[in-house]
């Protein structure tokens, strides 16, 4: 009696050819007969059929022709169905191959073993050409789904590959913009004969929206500024750098907090004035939604005086000779917030050994691994700490001590600090001089 049983209805039944993910399907039997029925059947269907007579014919054929889906018996000389499927399990393939034994051992462990090396579906002999053709449709329906899944994961690997390229691109022009923000610090230290000014400026990210700078006015006088705009990133590093011509030493025309004093020359603007008139450019001239804190200060050279507005920047921190701290400032609003916004003037004088600090929020709201903020206490600890210390080296120590608090954080918000210290330089030691 024939393995495959047919009937006129299931003739009748037989559907038209298919056009899915199975289209060649490999017959492995040992029996010639039977393959011959089944490629019969299986061709009727519309598929595509290869032949072999044993396991070891069948890895040849393999070698040069993929197959979607084999048909293989399990009894055969040689190699058995299932030591062909453990191998067909090994071969390097660029798509799945479904794999459906054939067989008449109906023991459930041996059935068991079968799935266990690789196959994917049996069927009991004799085959019935419809339960053939649903365990067909079934096994398309999941090569189908791998397919999709392939092709999906294939675009998303391009896509991955886009973003990474387009990644790497802005990385390489994020890194040049931050090369060019700081360069927009030209100088961080400037020692004069009776003060000497340092200045840190540290993004959180590649470009942040801090900026510190200072300026000549005059033998005796120079102007110190620092700037927070509100935000982070591209936006506002490129707001920076417009209010950095707006207090330019290099372009003493252009800049706000300078006025012609009638003799050829410029003279300081009173600081509220001049943060008056960046109000007023900042709402007229820049179409956007950030806004900034400021502090602007005018320091005398020789008297140690200080005249300064705080525009909602934190308040400058006067360290005396003697390590001591004195808050100034009288609060302020922001900077482009309000239209006709005034802002008012404190005054200050530094003695010898003293220092004026202008900090960012960056600093005094650092937060540890408890989520808590450095806050103003916590930074006069610092300062206490580092009160012998001296130039940059001070504000680079500083910055140690804010990563030592923060810990395993990164700091959240740009860093920048602008100092004043008072007195003559400190003198060069000849270690100094050798270098």
């Amino acid at each position: 009696m024939s393995a495959i049983m047919f009937s006129n209805i299931e003739k009748a039944a037989i559907p038209k050819a298919v056009e899915g993910a199975i289209k060649r399907i490999l017959v492995v039997d040992d029996s010639r007969a039977q393959r011959r029925l089944l490629s019969t059947m299986l061709k009727r269907w519309g598929f595509s059929v290869l032949e072999a007579g044993s396991g070891d014919e069948a890895l040849e054929i393999l070698q040069t022709h993929s197959a979607d889906l084999i048909l293989s018996d399990w009894m055969m000389p040689g190699m058995s169905g299932v030591e062909f499927c453990q191998i067909f399990r090994q071969l390097d393939k660029k798509k799945y191959g479904y794999f459906i034994l054939l067989t008449s051992k109906s023991e459930k462990e041996e059935v068991a073993h079968g799935l266990e090396v690789g196959a994917d579906d049996f069927l009991t002999k004799p085959v019935s050409s419809n339960e053939l053709r649903a365990r067909i449709t079934a096994a398309e329906r999941i090569l189908s789904m791998e397919r999709e899944l392939i092709e999906k994961n294939a675009l998303v690997s391009r896509t991955l590959d886009e973003i990474s390229a387009l990644y790497d691109t802005l990385d390489r022009d994020l890194i040049e913009a931050k090369k060019l923000q700081q360069s927009l610090v030209k100088e961080r230290y400037r020692s004069f004969e009776t003060a000497q000014i340092s200045l840190l400026l540290r993004p959180s990210g590649h470009v942040g929206g801090d900026l510190v700078g200072m300026f000549p006015i005059s033998d005796t006088e120079i102007g110190i500024y620092a700037i927070d705009v509100s935000g982070h990133g591209i936006t506002s590093a490129l707001m920076t750098a417009r209010l950095a011509g707006y207090l330019s030493g290099a372009s003493p025309k252009q800049n706000v907090a300078l006025e012609k004093n009638g003799k050829g020359g410029f003279a300081a603007r009173p600081p509220a004035v001049a943060t008056e008139l960046l109000n007023r450019l900042c709402l007229e001239e820049m179409d956007t939604e950030h806004y900034f804190t400021l502090v602007l200060a005018i320091l005398n050279l020789v008297t140690g005086e200080v005249v300064l507005t705080q525009a909602g920047h934190p308040h400058p921190a006067i360290q005396r000779a003697d390590g001591t701290i004195e808050y100034v400032g009288n609060g302020g609003m922001p900077v482009g917030l309000i239209e006709g916004a005034t802002y008012e003037e404190c005054r200050a004088t530094l003695l010898q050994g003293d220092r004026l600090l202008i900090l960012s929020d960056g600093i005094t709201e650092c937060p540890n691994t408890l989520d808590e903020m450095l806050e103003e206490e916590g930074l006069e600890a610092l300062l206490w700490r580092n009160r012998h210390v001296q130039g940059p080296a001070m504000l680079e120590a500083l910055v140690w001590d804010l990563q030592e608090y923060a810990g395993e954080n990164e700091f959240p918000d740009d860093v920048s600090a602008a100092m004043v210290e008072f007195g003559p330089p400190p003198p060069v030691s000849l270690n100094d001089q050798d270098g």
